[in-house]
């Protein structure tokens, strides 16, 4: 199952765990059991630390569960977890073997602490790379707590449950059988979700901060480098975020950060962050601003407003918090979002194989999906509003040579189709001749730009017709003191690497203005 340098690899890791646990697997005569034995033979044979039993009675087959004698722990995998997930299952086997986690230990006491009954089933597909970081999540919280259950289930092994209970987008959370969430969530999130009390506590403390030289709202690429910039200054540096990594978190594959031939977003969220712990950085995340009240006068504090009731001060505020993906506005577009109506091909793709679906725009995000979508659905229809693909060349001419892909210009969707509970079908408006057409299908997968991240900062600062913070050459933005970075402002190119030059450009520019006032 696995091959001689991934076996080495795992090798090093397991010598790592310093308490025997066992692998109780469930298995029936399915080719996927056998593929799932071949693995677990494969994982105990590397130490001796793991023994292995084939008698577990867990009806979802495949499955295994991590047990260690004495312990109650409930963690469970139904499925092969490799791909994205593979990490997981590493983390799993160490963590259940007593190596600890990398949290801080105020963390660690929230979970031991909470208590009551929670039984999380989180669905994934090996494709996603938000997925990893909610089971990752859940699975560490197993280890720590009784109290929590957690079982990792691959949708598209498990097709009936995801039928059954009409998932349409992955990682889909459940709490004792209910719907929790839907989309990554790390610790900071699930617990601020199930420990009562959380948020205002967290509130409290933030309002007996003392006043910060920089604030950084936003934990995206521009704002870790804002962050680090401010931090080399010596000046007191803090961040908020509502969920560090921003956008990055939700991209897949990036080959043109330079220095870095490849890697995933996940993987460089994680490196941002590492590199901003480097430095007394206050970082405060999953804190959704609220609004923003400018100082007096020149020179003053500024006070920023969050959705847990909490605020902070600074002499400087530096605005980084990004954008989302645009959405259609047409009816029928929320009622079934996350039920057929889907951001995130990689992610979601797995759980239409063999259906139909559309994706809509033309630009290199929608080609991209689209190709990779036609590697698992039975057919792809690319609507684009413009009367040409405005995709590279190259993008194109791949999207052209399959035979399973269908593309409509000329195309305005007009309302999303659905039975009540999933989409159906979509309506669009052919512009050539303003007949509204219909397509059949069961998924669609919106790629049609970001939105800027700014409706809290409305009547604050100067924005553009497009919801952007007006900056100058120097990331100022219309109020002294605030300056702003990053895919929330009108600097053209929405790139990664350009949002870390203009994050560390705003936190040099905001020191000179500390330095001058």
């Amino acid at each position: 199952m696995l091959d001689a340098n991934l076996k080495t690899q795992l090798k090093a890791y397991l010598e790592k765990v310093s308490q025997p646990f066992e692998i109780v697997a469930s298995l029936d005569d399915s080719a996927k059991s056998r593929e799932l034995l071949d693995l677990l033979n494969d994982i105990v044979g590397l130490t001796d630390k793991i023994t292995l039993k084939t008698d577990g009675t867990d009806p979802r087959r495949p499955s295994f569960a991590l047990n260690r004698p004495g312990a109650d722990i409930g963690l469970r995998f139904a499925g092969i977890p490799m791909g994205h997930e593979f990490t997981s299952l590493v983390l799993a086997l160490l963590q259940v073997g007593g190596h600890p986690p990398k949290l801080d230990e105020e963390t660690i006491e929230r979970i031991r602490g909470i208590d009551g009954r929670f039984e999380f089933e989180t669905y994934f597909s090996l494709s996603c790379q938000n997925c990893p970081d909610v089971v990752q999540a859940l699975n560490l919280m197993a280890v720590l707590n009784p109290n929590i259950r957690h079982v990792a289930i691959d949708g598209a092994l498990f097709q009936e449950e995801v039928e059954s209970r009409q998932i349409m987008a992955v990682p889909s959370i459940y709490l004792n059988g209910e719907h929790f969430g839907q989309g990554r969530m790390g610790v900071a999130e699930i617990l601020a979700k199930i420990d009562t009390g959380a948020a205002s506590r967290e509130a409290e403390k933030m309002n007996a901060k003392d006043p910060f030289d920089v604030l950084v709202v936003g934990g995206g690429p521009a704002g870790a480098a804002a962050a680090i910039y401010a931090a080399r200054k010596g000046i007191r540096t803090g961040v908020a975020a509502e969920r560090f990594g921003g956008q990055v978190l939700d991209t897949m594959a990036i080959e043109n950060f330079i220095s870095v031939p490849e890697t995933e977003g996940p993987k460089l969220a994680r490196a941002l962050e590492e590199h901003v712990k480097q430095y007394p950085v206050d970082v405060m995340n999953v804190q959704r601003a609220s609004a923003l009240i400018p100082a007096e006068q020149e020179g003053g504090l500024h006070e920023v407003r969050f959705e847990n009731g909490s605020s902070l001060k600074a002499k400087t505020v530096i605005l980084a918090t990004g954008a989302r993906w645009r959405e259609m506005n047409v009816p029928g577009e929320q009622e079934y979002k996350a039920r057929g109506v889907c951001f995130c091909p990689h992610c979601d793709g797995p759980l239409f194989k063999g259906k139909r679906v559309a994706v809509i725009g033309g630009g290199n995000s929608g080609v991209e999906a689209a190709i990779d979508l036609a590697g698992i659905v039975s057919h792809v229809t690319l609507l684009e509003f413009d009367d040409k693909l405005r995709a590279d060349a190259v993008l194109q001419n791949k999207l052209n040579s399959l035979p399973n892909v269908t593309v409509i210009k000329s195309a305005l969707t007009t309302e999303v189709k659905g039975d009540g509970n999933k989409v159906t079908g979509l309506v669009y408006k052919d512009r050539t001749t303003d007949e509204l057409k219909s397509l059949e299908l069961e998924g669609i997968f919106v790629q049609i730009g970001l939105l800027p991240n700014s409706d809290w900062l409305k009547g604050t600062v100067e924005l553009s017709p497009r919801g952007e913070i007006v900056t100058d050459e120097r990331g100022a933005t219309s109020v002294p003191g605030v300056f702003a970075a990053g895919d929330v402002t009108t600097v053209p190119y929405k790139q990664i690497v350009i949002a870390v030059g203009e994050g560390a450009k705003a936190a040099l520019s905001a020191f000179d203005y500390l330095i001058r006032n």
